[in-house]
């Protein structure tokens, strides 16, 4: 597992293509290589750079205040791929149930020109009054569909990775209070017992919402949740559950 020190010392060693670019670039994990292009000078210019062909689609890239950050890892399975699901069935679930507007796994890119940002959160929802009061706002691709959402989305999650300890922790965490987002859930389960956190935003920053009995109160959804992990008996691998009520 990486230290803070330990991931901040590889993000400083950025492969030599990437910093020929002239650009402020951040590699979380250089075990490949991409190069930025001379022209992506700002958040416009990044946005197109992302929309084209020379970017992969399941490359995770970020544009924070005139830096790109690049995320080369590979998501563990059992602490980042199933956590993930888990929120995607329940949040879902909850979502679809009550019409509380929309849900959206970590392929969504996410920008805000006020805050100077853009990327692609683990999960975002943005409720239907945010979507109805054009709070987030469909952005068209060049070559049709939408292809970005701009705007203050009301929740956004992130699942630490050995990789993302520092841009997860504070980060994206300072990211988001400036981009608007209502609420910013934080989980890490890269070690037992996992920590889940519910941060609400104040006028000066993000604050850790109140734990009672294990169980954290979203005011986004009206829900209180509880995130637990135990083995499978027959797999042997983590399950986790998130209890709502």
């Amino acid at each position: 597992m990486a230290t803070v020190i330990e991931e901040t010392e590889r993000v400083q060693q950025a492969p030599a293509a990437v910093a020929r670019a002239g650009r402020s670039v951040t590699v979380i994990d250089d075990a490949g290589q991409v190069s930025v292009p001379s022209w992506v000078v700002d958040l416009d210019s990044f946005c197109r750079w992302v929309e084209s062909d020379d970017v992969p689609e399941k490359l995770r890239v970020w544009y924070l205040k005139g830096e790109v950050w690049i995320d080369m890892s590979r998501e563990q399975v059992n602490t980042h791929v199933l956590l993930k699901t888990r929120f995607y069935i329940v949040l879902g679930a909850l979502v679809d149930a009550g019409r509380l507007g929309r849900l959206y796994a970590d392929g969504l890119f996410l920008r805000n020109n006020a805050a100077d940002v853009a990327g692609k959160p683990d999960a975002t929802f943005a409720s239907t009054a945010t979507l109805l009061a054009k709070r987030l706002r469909p952005v068209p691709g060049k070559q049709g569909g939408i292809v970005e959402l701009e705007g203050s989305p009301d929740m956004v999650l992130e699942v630490v990775s050995a990789g993302s300890v520092r841009k997860d922790t504070v980060t994206l965490k300072q990211a988001y209070w400036e981009v608007g987002a209502r609420e910013y859930w934080l989980v890490d389960a890269r070690q037992e017992p996992l920590t889940f956190d519910v941060f609400r935003r104040t006028a000066k920053g993000y604050s850790a919402t109140r734990r009672q009995d294990g169980w954290l109160k979203s005011a986004v959804f009206g829900k209180s949740f509880r995130l637990t992990q135990q083995v499978d008996p027959a797999l042997g691998d983590a399950v986790f559950n998130l209890e709502v009520r």
